[in-house]
């Protein structure tokens, strides 16, 4: 517990010397850039110089991109990238502007090795415990973000990596992803949330048998059983999710909050009380000026423009 709070303390304290964002605006050519549209960036500094943390702007402001760049570890989960992820997911829950946020990987070929085991090899068992506490809790906070989240997984996906992924709402694979939760291998279970997030998305039985003999899929089985969205020809899967991000962005975004809710709260009720959580989000909605701003548009056959309000 004495290294969870010292690591926490640090966390703090490099939050608040950081310093505000710097804006970088460019225009960027479809063939030369893999967002393949042509758009302003705008790139600022996180905690940890592996995260980055990228907001379009222009026709796609509202839409986040938190980048994983630590090519010389395959993107394994140190403390430094732990505590850039926990710095930069606080900052965009914070962000009434964020509407849609995706992850994704600048190393070729993988997405997230997972947990940095250079490092946990020299730490100790209540180090080890403190590290697995703080990389739970830092995926429960992706997971409790009040917008949509897409993982963008090419190539590797594994251990921790997967697990981040499973705490988004969506995951678009390209067909070279490889997905699985090997820890039992290293006579550990999966211990962010893997033994219950895989579960809940692809059935117990399913989830068993891959934490169980700890094998890994390809993008497209993973597909086959509902571990991801979709699965596109390699090299595609970042296209594909901003595609997906821009339908996102385009809908009433307290709706698509209360969607979220009514659906990742719902599913752990029973009906009766689950259809009253239904209501409860739909009546939060009725008076705001973006369901009147659906209805006119509706009316006069053009785009609604939603302020959030």
């Amino acid at each position: 517990m004495a290294a969870l709070a010292a690591l926490t303390r640090s966390l703090g304290q490099h939050c608040v010397k950081r310093s505000k964002f710097s804006i970088v605006s460019q225009n960027i050519a479809s063939h030369n850039y893999r967002f393949q549209t042509l758009r302003t960036l705008i790139l600022e500094p996180s905690l940890s110089q592996s995260v980055k943390l990228h907001r379009l702007s222009d026709c796609d402001s509202g839409i986040v991109e938190v980048n994983l760049d630590r090519p010389e570890a395959k993107n394994a989960i140190g403390n430094d990238m732990l505590k850039g992820l926990r710095c930069v997911f606080e900052d965009i829950g914070q962000d009434s502007s964020a509407r849609v946020v995706m992850i994704s990987s600048s190393v070729p070929k993988v997405f997230c090795a997972g947990a940095d085991l250079k490092e946990r090899k020299k730490m100790t068992a209540n180090e080890v415990h403190s590290y697995v506490n703080y990389l739970r809790s830092t995926f429960s906070l992706i997971e409790e973000l009040q917008i949509p989240t897409i993982a963008v997984i090419e190539g590797a996906a594994l251990g921790g990596g997967l697990e981040m992924a499973l705490s988004c709402d969506l995951r678009i694979c390209g067909e070279n992803a490889l997905l699985g939760l090997p820890e039992t291998g290293l006579a550990i279970i999966p211990g962010a949330g893997g033994t219950q997030r895989l579960p809940r998305l692809v059935g117990k039985s399913i989830a068993k048998e891959l934490i169980f003999t700890g094998r890994k899929i390809g993008g497209r089985d993973a597909m086959s059983i509902g571990l991801a969205n979709y699965c596109v020809p390699c090299g595609e899967a970042h296209l594909k999710a901003l595609e997906i991000a821009r339908e996102i962005n385009q809908k009433g975004p307290i709706a698509i909050r209360m969607a979220k809710r009514a659906i990742n709260e719902g599913i752990e009720r029973d009906m009766v009380s689950a259809l009253d959580l239904e209501e409860e989000c739909y009546e939060r909605l009725l008076d705001t000026k973006d369901r009147l701003e659906g209805l006119a548009a509706f009316a006069e056959k053009r785009k609604p423009i939603y302020n959030g309000e």
